[in-house]
């Protein structure tokens, strides 16, 4: 039969995973922030730029990056006070 890791192993491997996904959307966040920047001053999707979409794609960006992390900090501590 099949034997569990270590809880050490498996609070690291759980561990690892979410500092992975953490990683993950602050990097979607800056990808989507500079995608922003390159519509707004760029020739992306049509010749001189396009402002307004390109703001917007900023601010969601910006916002992402301030709070996808804390949106999975907090969904990973109701996990854990359940799992306990």
């Amino acid at each position: 039969m099949d034997e569990l890791p270590p809880p050490s192993a498996l609070d690291e491997t759980v561990w690892k995973r979410r500092f992975a996904l953490t990683t993950g959307a602050r990097l979607i966040a800056l990808l989507i922030f500079f995608l922003g920047i390159a519509i707004a001053y760029g020739d992306v999707l049509r010749p001189g730029g396009w402002p307004q979409v390109g703001a917007i794609l900023v601010i969601l960006g910006t916002l992402d990056m301030v709070l996808a992390p804390r949106l999975l900090r907090r969904m990973w501590r109701r996990q854990d006070s359940e799992t306990r």
